[in-house]
């Protein structure tokens, strides 16, 4: 059946009887059995079936609710039915004119609650399809239930009416708890995410020059920067939001039309990256961290690209080295899994976060008999065959890391 979870344990309590007085149709009596199983009523008596009882099509209208089938009482009248009932309320859309209380469904379940914990035996009366319950048995009862239905169009069905007092019911027993709720937010996103999210965006939207005319710029910019902080954004979220633009901005500036990100693009990816890195990374944020670090490996920046272009072409190190290409949850910029070394590409004007993610990649991939090799940007595009002749001779050499020399190696 849709929606029920046999794994999980049904609430057992005790509840009201439904009495169902001389119902005609087998398939209405299963149906409102079910309507009992979803609201853990579970006591159902019958009065004077018209088809008689068992009835195939009860149990193949009930959906799973065999356990209540199983256990019906059959009764030849209603006084037989109500005699151990300590409340008995009966349900009708009509008056009757009687004088005796008549009460909602919610006010109904309240009533009941309180009889049965003091120990009492409630029922609820349900009458036939097609009349209803007749004077005498609405005479019986202890108060009148009424639904607020449409007056030109009261009419319930059975299954109905015995589904609306079993929610009543319920509600009152699990004090209204859901049976889920909305997944816990991951944790909310910190300025530093908001604004270098907000910097990427800010610079994609110049690029197509879309901040103009440029007297209504700073007006632009803020309405913008509100509708993200009304949002409360999760960190999860702004990972998200930086990967949407990033792959937006993809389409124009990606590999196969000869684009690069420039070198505070990429330094703004990895300060996202390193916030989120294998120290402090959650399962629902690693799927965007391995996007990001995608994002990363498609457009690499033009130092990256050179030195690349470079260990794939010089016979001393080609076929030796791969990209962007990870080491457990590591990614390091370049790695050669032959050679055991790692090369990281430093960027200028780097933020603490991303030195301190480095170096703890740095420790990790050390501690596994990496050689850690860290080269400046600046050097790669300033004198590259001095990067790689000093490259060259580490490799050769099996020297671990150093301080920085001349060659823009550390």
């Amino acid at each position: 059946m849709s929606g029920t979870d046999r794994t999980k344990t049904g609430i057992d309590a005790v509840g009201p009887t439904v009495i169902l007085v001389e119902p005609q149709l087998g398939e209405n009596i299963g149906m409102a059995a079910r309507a009992m199983g979803n609201f853990a009523l579970t006591r159902l008596r019958i009065v004077n079936p018209r088809d008689g009882w068992p009835n195939v099509a009860a149990q193949r209208a009930a959906a799973g609710a065999d356990h209540i089938l199983k256990h019906v009482e059959l009764f030849d009248t209603v006084e037989a039915a109500v005699a151990d009932c300590t409340l008995l309320l009966a349900t009708t859309a009509r008056a009757h004119d009687q004088a005796k209380p008549v009460v909602a469904p919610e006010a109904a379940a309240a009533e009941a609650t309180v009889q049965i914990a003091a120990g009492g035996h409630v029922g609820i009366l349900f009458g036939r399809e097609r009349a209803g319950l007749l004077n005498e048995e609405v005479a019986m009862a202890d108060r009148i239930i009424t639904y607020p239905v449409n007056p030109g169009f009261a009419s319930l069905n059975l299954a109905q009416a015995v589904l609306l007092m079993g929610y009543e019911w319920f509600k009152l027993v699990t004090r209204a708890a859901l049976p889920f709720a909305m997944p816990e937010r991951s944790e909310r996103a910190s300025q530093h995410q908001m604004q270098a999210f907000f910097d990427n965006l800010v610079s994609e939207l110049d690029k197509v020059e879309f901040l103009r005319p440029a007297e209504k710029r700073d007006t632009m910019l803020v309405n913008l920067r509100n509708i993200f902080t009304r949002m409360e954004p999760t960190k999860q979220d702004m990972h998200t939001l930086h990967g949407v633009v990033m792959a937006i901005a993809e389409g124009r500036k990606g590999p196969a039309k000869g684009g690069v990100l420039d070198g505070a693009q990429a330094t703004r990816l990895r300060a996202l990256l390193a916030e989120q890195g294998p120290g402090g990374a959650s399962a629902d944020s690693s799927s965007t961290v391995r996007g990001l670090a995608r994002l990363l490996r498609r457009n690499p920046t033009d130092a990256e690209r050179i030195l690349w272009q470079s260990l794939t072409r010089d016979r001393r190190f080609a076929g030796q080295f791969k990209r962007q290409t990870p080491v457990g949850r590591h990614i390091p910029d370049f790695v050669s899994f032959v050679q055991r070394i790692a090369i990281e590409l430093v960027n200028p004007n780097e933020s603490d976060t991303i030195a301190r993610d480095r170096a703890g990649r740095g420790a990790w991939l050390a501690e596994r008999g990496y050689r850690v090799v860290e080269i400046e940007a600046a050097a790669v595009e300033a004198d590259l065959a001095r990067v790689l002749d000093g490259l060259a001779v580490r490799m050769a050499a099996g020297e671990g890391e150093g301080a920085v020399g001349h060659d823009g190696q550390r």
